[in-house]
């Protein structure tokens, strides 16, 4: 997420294309969606006006951007990207004394590997929550539900789709074979995910972008199963729509976490990115991404008030039986996405 995406991307703006407040001086490198001011009211009623925008829909293509010298303040990656923007020498180590509430950060979230190394504080956890299979309740019967096998059954073949995004894919295809640690998997394992994903691919209506997309195509019925982010199944079933995620398949789920990361030689306002950041580690911004989007939020605080109420376990249970989107090895990373380009292409 990886991982709202909203109407930005619907009504036709260039993948990087500039959205911007008169006059706003922050810049964010952000998933379509997270320019909600509801997210961060605090920096809003300091400052009067969000911060401008610069939208992506992949990772890796927001990698390459910012090799080729996009700058920005802050930008807003999963996990498994922190890292490889880290080694690529693209990051700001976060002062923590600047932020207001890091003690009450989860501490599982905030010394993950990679987030924290040598002493130096990497990124700053947000948000987080799964990817599981989400499906037609009036169309697709509870025993195909529960298990990720019916991604690749053919009498699904033109009703499922997966997120064009290489961690979640992959994601599904480890937990298929039996994989939950996808740094533990051998060559082998790594064949047989992809196997299965090129399986998956026959299938395929359509490779989703954004959640705006794949809640459509859920709607219109065109699509049966999705791999697909808590809001997905949050937003439809608040509208009425036959739509359940089921993360009790046999084989399981993927959790994934997201951070904001300062980004080194960025646009020069730092200190308007401490303030943005301190906005969004709050109760209140906290309450509205596990109430309004179905996301878990770093705060313990905040999950421990609104996370039951909102369908949140422990967070122990997120650790069982799922895979979780953690850093990956440099080289498996680079195979995983020049095998999922090779998926998609048909090959």
């Amino acid at each position: 997420m990886k991982k709202i995406q909203q109407f930005l991307v619907m009504v036709g703006l260039a993948t990087f294309g500039l959205v911007s407040t008169a006059n706003a001086e922050l810049i964010i490198f952000e998933w379509g969606g997270y320019e909600d001011e509801n997210f961060f009211p605090d920096y809003m009623a300091k400052y009067g006006k969000a911060p401008s925008y610069n939208f992506f829909s992949d990772e890796e293509e927001a990698f390459q951007k910012m090799r080729a010298g996009y700058k920005a303040d802050l930008h807003h990656p999963c996990s498994p990207s922190v890292v490889k923007l880290r080694d690529a020498g693209m990051l700001e180590p976060i002062d923590t004394s600047r932020l207001k509430n890091w003690d009450m950060v989860i501490p599982e979230m905030k010394n993950l590997d990679g987030f924290n190394t040598n002493g130096n504080q990497w990124a700053v956890p947000i948000d987080w929550g799964s990817t599981t299979m989400t499906y037609r309740t009036d169309l697709v019967s509870e025993a195909d539900a529960s298990t990720l096998q019916s991604f690749a059954d053919p009498k699904f073949a033109g009703k499922v789709s997966i997120p064009d995004n290489v961690d979640d894919a992959y994601a599904l295809g480890f937990l298929a074979i039996g994989v939950t640690d996808w740094n533990a998997a051998s060559d082998a394992e790594f064949k047989q995910a992809s196997d299965f994903l090129r399986k998956v691919h026959k299938n395929m209506r359509t490779y989703w972008a954004d959640g705006a997309e794949i809640r459509g195509l859920m709607q219109s019925g065109e699509v049966e199963i999705s791999w697909s982010w808590n809001e997905v199944a949050a937003i439809l079933e608040s509208e009425g729509l036959p739509v359940r995620s089921k993360e009790e398949t046999k084989e399981g789920k993927s959790t994934w976490l997201c951070a904001y990361v300062h980004v080194k030689d960025n646009a020069g306002n730092t200190d308007e990115a401490y303030d943005f950041l301190n906005a969004w580690l709050t109760e209140e911004s906290g309450a509205y991404i596990v109430n309004e989007w179905g996301y878990g939020h770093s705060l313990a605080p905040v999950m421990e008030k609104y996370g039951p109420d909102a369908g949140f376990g422990s967070l122990e249970s997120y650790s069982k039986n799922t895979l979780w989107q953690a850093p990956a090895a440099p080289a498996l990373r680079e195979k995983m996405i020049s095998e999922f380009e090779l998926i998609k292409a048909g090959f």
